[in-house]
């Protein structure tokens, strides 16, 4: 039998180890707490706009578009090129899915820093038609490379004023929020916005430029998607993307560009 004084010191060394467990278990477990409390929830952000949206790659694998668009998404942007030759393997059936389902849907070119914009340019125009109703071309900036700051922009521009005499509508530049504040901020005035910024709270900008489209997490979990993907919002009303969309040809066009070729 322990003595009072053993027993009473068994049980505050039991209290210290419990304690010490108890704080080894928080700490384990605070990383991830801090993490989860950083991302942002997709129904609480979508919620607050009235035009969401997704944008997807062949990362996606086969998506099944009918279970994705009847979830409530209302636009899609689809990769179809990058750099000088490439043309994302996933492009014809998810463009071709996406239109049968009636989504606004749009196409996207990821820039590479090292190879000519018009080269860039040429790829995306070979590989993408936009028709009437279609959302603008988007380039994806994400690196800057050798360029500097100026000539980067240069480069944007080049490409930018390419598709825009090509499909008649200014394109969407798309890039991160820290990439734009740090190399394109007040330079890029005249074309669309897209910016990434993953969390529950809006993107900033350093110039103070509003923005048109916002990617808030790249963790999103839909129907008809196995694994991750992009998540959206437009900040303006549907009326407002139907206007920002490729216009319908006036009459006459169409004969006239047909008698051109």
């Amino acid at each position: 039998m322990r003595s009072f004084g053993n027993s009473l010191s068994y049980r505050r060394n039991q209290c210290f180890f419990t304690i010490l467990r108890n704080l080894q278990q928080l700490l384990l477990l605070l990383p991830l707490a801090l993490l989860t409390a950083c991302l942002p929830d997709d129904t609480a952000v979508a919620d607050r706009y009235e035009v969401t949206g997704v944008d997807v790659s062949h990362y996606q694998g086969v998506i099944d578009w009918d279970l994705l668009v009847a979830d409530g998404h209302d636009f899609a942007f689809i990769k179809a090129t990058e750099g000088r030759e490439l043309r994302d393997r996933a492009f014809e059936g998810n463009w071709f899915a996406a239109g049968r389902t009636g989504i606004r849907r749009g196409a996207y070119h990821f820039f590479r820093p090292e190879v000519a914009a018009a080269t860039q340019a040429n790829l995306f125009f070979k590989t993408v038609d936009l028709l009437p109703g279609d959302l603008p071309p988007v380039l994806d900036v994400e690196e800057r490379g050798k360029l500097s700051p100026a000539q980067l922009v240069a480069a944007i521009k080049q490409w930018a004023t390419m598709a825009e005499v090509h499909y008649g509508v200014k394109p969407i530049i798309y890039t991160g929020q820290h990439f734009y504040n740090r190399f394109l901020a007040g330079q890029l005035d005249e074309y669309p916005l897209w910016l990434a910024r993953y969390d529950k709270d809006e993107p900033v900008t350093v110039c103070g430029r509003s923005f048109e489209f916002w990617q808030y997490t790249d963790a999103g979990n839909l129907p008809g998607v196995v694994g991750n993907i992009d998540r959206n919002v437009f900040t303006g009303t549907h009326l407002d993307l139907a206007l920002l969309c490729i216009p319908p040809a006036l009459p006459g066009e169409r004969d006239l560009a047909d008698f051109g070729e």
